[in-house]
């Protein structure tokens, strides 16, 4: 064990481009399939670790964590269980970005908190260990410790579950705009129902072609190819949630809307595609020359914009929170 057990991270959170939906396994997180995502730079998680504490706390935007509280304690157990530390841990953490919107927020929250604990632990922090241990926070940070396209690969034994990297040729053109729509979700409890919709067998069958023609025009730099498959994987996501027992409906009115403005732009000849996770707010994907004009079409219908970019993998830093 290192001497001084402190150490901060920090992890951009994802868009998926094929999302996984169902969990094989909740303790794990184990999912039903593998998927795909991008991380989203500059929005971004910082998680400060330090163990040496008599008890665990965690704290979230200057807020002590509620939602999600348990799922941090299975992360920093399984760090405990690969290293020598048993003592309590200081978790803070700050996102540059909303939470439970639909950004990814349990993304880059999970994986910047994996990376910093093994790291402050003196554990394994190579990306196919940080991510299975990530993976228990939530099964989206996996690939947020991967970091750009990334892929997690899925499997019945819990070391084999893992995120790893993707190749990819879209260069520095691609630009993502968010159209964010505030309305709270409960992705948790659509992933536990999910299984139970007439359309998730559809699903399954459906998304193993899906996830092997990603991974291939992603490689490409195939850009109509990779976010049209985007903007049809979401309506099926969309499917299943709403199909669910809740019947779980988390497109909103602005949602619909933005939807018919990325259409309208693509008659138009503008190369744009929209992409939702388990929630209202949007991405729209397009490329450095138009972002400005697909921004400005968002803000036109009175929802808020902001353009990123393609995000790195989860690292450590010395900028600590306290």
């Amino acid at each position: 064990m290192k001497d001084e057990a402190k150490a901060t991270a920090v992890a951009h959170p994802i868009q998926g481009i094929v999302k996984y939906h169902g969990l094989r396994d909740e303790e794990t997180r184990i999912p039903y399939h593998d998927s795909i995502s991008v991380c989203t730079a500059p929005s971004h998680t910082r998680t400060t670790v330090e163990f040496g504490h008599e008890k665990d706390t965690f704290v979230v935007d200057g807020e002590e964590m509620d939602d999600g509280v348990e799922r941090a304690k299975r992360v920093v157990e399984k760090v405990r269980e690969q290293t020598d530390i048993d003592s309590g841990v200081r978790v803070e953490s700050e996102n540059t970005f909303p939470s439970n919107v639909g950004l990814g927020a349990s993304s880059s929250g999970f994986a910047a908190l994996s990376l910093a604990a093994l790291e402050a632990a003196g554990g394994d922090t190579s990306v196919r260990n940080a991510s299975a241990v990530a993976r228990r926070g939530a099964t989206s940070a996996a690939r947020s410790v991967a970091g750009g396209f990334s892929r997690i690969r899925t499997s019945d034994k819990d070391e084999r579950c893992y995120a790893e990297r993707l190749d990819d040729g879209f260069g520095d053109d691609l630009r993502i705009v968010v159209a964010l729509v505030p309305a709270h979700k409960h992705t948790g409890r659509a992933h536990e129902e999910a299984a139970e919709s007439h359309m998730f067998g559809s699903r399954l069958a459906y998304v193993h072609g899906a996830l092997a023609e990603a991974e291939r025009v992603i490689a490409d730099g195939d850009f109509d190819a990779t976010f049209s498959l985007a903007e049809r994987d979401s309506l099926s996501l969309l499917a299943v949630t709403m199909t669910g027992p809740e019947g779980w409906v988390y497109w909103k009115p602005e949602t619909l809307a933005l939807l018919e403005v990325v259409r309208d732009m693509r008659d138009d000849g503008i190369p744009v595609y929209m992409s939702t996770d388990t929630g209202a707010t949007a991405y729209l994907n397009t490329t450095e020359e138009h972002a400005e004009r697909v921004a400005d079409a968002v803000e036109a219908l009175g929802v808020e914009s902001h353009v990123w970019e393609v995000g790195g993998p989860a690292r450590v830093t010395d900028d600590h929170l306290f």
